[in-house]
């Protein structure tokens, strides 16, 4: 599976990971102490929807395009607001056409004593990303496997933050380094909270992935999902988790209030679900 950034921006996908990011971002703003997020995957950091590859595929239609079209409960709308007011600020004619990845959402959210640390592997990207925060003394752009960031970049100075994991699953033994990795981090930044990314296509693979997080012994792992159809043969990608480590208290339930909702909005009529669970809880 490739799922390089470009081609999915907006997707269903890209709005449940974008959201569950900025309802983070939002908790730890709830201190004035700075913190810092750590992007390992970061991309290019914005997307022309309008553009080759986004086009090609058109799948923001079915994401971006529908929330930004639906009116929602009141309770969900406050929830969203902070993503919808990072995207929009792409968009100041007020057509969507521009897509923020989660370097730009972060970013957008980030005061005066926060910082950004964008990691990206792919050279072109990496170079796109550079000049995407050409002059931003807050954001760091590094070309840099963001897999050895694990190690070497933890703990931050700050010792609050967000590492976010979001791999492109262009290879195969994804779901084995985001487990690999997150024990390496945690024995460095136990207090630190993770999020990881992945595609739901196969749900052998999540279950795999699931009872290996189980084997970690590390607390506090909140297991976030929402599917869109149901799963086919050959698999195709049917669905988007995010693992959160040391989540925010409140993070269970407020995906209790917006997973019902985003399940109906984003998926094929009548075949969204959603799962909230503890993978392990604090005991």
């Amino acid at each position: 599976m490739n799922y390089r950034h470009a081609f999915h921006a907006g997707n269903f996908a890209d709005v449940v990971k974008h959201i569950i990011l900025t309802r983070i971002l939002a908790y730890l703003m709830r201190k004035e102490a700075a913190f810092r997020v750590i992007d390992t995957h970061a991309g290019v950091g914005l997307y022309d929807l309008l553009g080759d590859e986004a086009n090609r595929t058109g799948e923001w239609r079915e994401g971006i395009g529908r929330l930004m079209a639906a009116t929602v409960p009141d309770p969900v709308a406050a929830l969203v607001a902070p993503y919808l007011a990072a995207v929009n600020a792409q968009n100041p004619d007020g057509q969507l056409r521009y897509y923020p990845g989660s370097p730009f959402i972060a970013r957008h959210m980030l005061r005066d004593q926060d910082r950004l640390m964008a990691l990206e592997l792919h050279p072109a990207d990496a170079q796109a990303l550079r000049e995407n925060f050409a002059g931003d003394i807050q954001t760091r752009v590094t070309e840099l496997d963001g897999w050895a960031a694990m190690g070497t970049h933890l703990p931050p100075k700050e010792k609050r933050g967000l590492v976010l994991v979001d791999p492109p699953f262009e290879v195969k033994g994804e779901f084995e380094r985001m487990t690999q990795a997150l024990v390496k981090a945690h024995a460095r930044w136990p207090g630190g909270t993770y999020a990881f990314w992945y595609p739901i296509k196969d749900p052998g693979d999540v279950r795999s992935y699931v009872r290996a997080l189980e084997g970690t012994g590390i607390a506090k792992i909140l297991r976030l999902e929402l599917t869109i159809r149901a799963p086919s043969m050959p698999p195709r990608l049917h669905g988007t988790g995010m693992i959160v480590v040391n989540p925010p208290f409140v993070l269970k339930e407020e995906m209790r209030t917006l997973l019902p909702i985003l399940a109906g909005l984003l998926a094929d009529e009548g075949r969204g679900r959603f799962h909230i669970e503890w993978v392990r809880g604090e005991s």
